[in-house]
């Protein structure tokens, strides 16, 4: 699981050493975007903005204002050192990402959402991980690139963002050059995935719910989790536009996931409505059936139990309704 935490490569030269790197960029013959901001100073100038907003943390819609140079924790209980629970290649995400060497994903600590049905609870919500330096962080993307990953799969990663800028930073010159996917839950601050443009290529949010009240019950009372996520939404199909590959292989674009509820609390129907009246007929959209009753979910009678197959079906038949046709396979 920490594979991809190891120390870095010799130098520089080992990077460009694996054949699998090469051959990937050959084929896709499309730089991610964060080499040019790079080349003209705006990506460290970006760094240093995202620094500055640890005095007073206001990097998701919490707005906790918290001092976390000084050691103040706020919802995401997360500090100013970034905290890293795994980095290795990962199958599971979607075909696009995957392709045949795997999505480099690295999963960050913490998370402001905490929804309590989250599966991945150890990690976002108990804070499961190991807190390393920019530096090291750095290493592990190149060490995923090395590996063949087509991308570098940043998962929650809202908290630490300017942890991660600092480490793209360190990593481009010594020859980082696949894309970066930002894996969000998609509570997101407009301003802040502004300051995002030209360094993420390819934007992975989820879009929970559409109804205020059922993510203020299931996530830590993120009433405004609809109003933020729309935008967030928005700003990132303005950014990248819609998903594009290169031979099977995702290279920009937007990919939107949507987690199916029990019982209609997702807000499916209103969630398909909005992607087909705001956002280009071909948007990728992810309808997930995977949802499982985890963490304190079993609390909640009305989510206490698995997505049943005609509620995923129901989904599909909203789907076709309003026209939705780019549906993950």
């Amino acid at each position: 699981m920490f594979a991809a935490l190891a120390p870095a490569m010799s130098s520089a030269n080992d990077l460009f050493a694996s054949s699998k790197t090469e051959n990937l960029y050959k084929k896709t013959k499309v730089p991610p975007s964060y080499l040019a901001l790079f080349r003209s100073g705006e990506l460290g100038r970006r760094a240093d903005a995202l620094k500055a907003v640890y005095e007073e943390c206001r990097l998701c819609p919490r707005d906790c204002r918290v001092d976390r140079t000084q050691g103040q924790l706020g919802k995401c209980r997360s500090s100013a050192r970034v905290k890293v629970s795994s980095a290795y290649p990962h199958f599971g995400e979607e075909k696009p990402l995957v392709g045949q060497n795997g999505s480099g994903t690295i999963f960050f600590s913490n998370c402001g959402l905490r929804c309590l049905y989250c599966q991945n609870y150890s990690v976002s919500l108990e804070g499961e991980g190991i807190e390393i330096s920019d530096e090291r962080l750095a290493q592990s993307m190149l060490t995923l690139q090395k590996m063949g990953c087509h991308n570098i799969n940043l998962v929650t990663p809202t908290q630490y963002l300017p942890n991660i800028v600092s480490a793209l930073t360190i990593a481009i010159p010594k020859g980082l050059q696949i894309p970066l996917v930002y894996n969000t839950g998609g509570y997101e601050r407009v301003d802040i995935v502004r300051l995002l443009e030209g360094i993420v290529d390819i934007y992975l949010p989820d879009c929970k719910y559409m109804d205020p009240e059922n993510a203020a019950k299931y996530s830590e009372e993120a009433f405004n989790y609809p109003y933020y996520a729309k935008q967030a939404l928005l700003e990132m199909q303005r950014q990248v536009g819609v998903l594009s590959s290169t031979r099977g292989i995702a290279v920009k674009g937007l990919m939107i996931r949507h987690l199916i509820l029990p019982n209609r609390l997702a807000g499916t129907e209103e969630f398909l409505k909005f992607i087909a009246e705001c956002f280009p007929g071909d948007t990728y959209v992810n309808l997930m059936g995977q949802y499982r009753p985890e963490y304190k979910a079993g609390e909640h009678p009305e989510i206490a139990r698995r997505l049943q197959r005609k509620e995923y079906a129901e989904a599909l038949d909203w789907a076709r309704k309003y026209g939705v046709k780019r549906l993950a396979r």
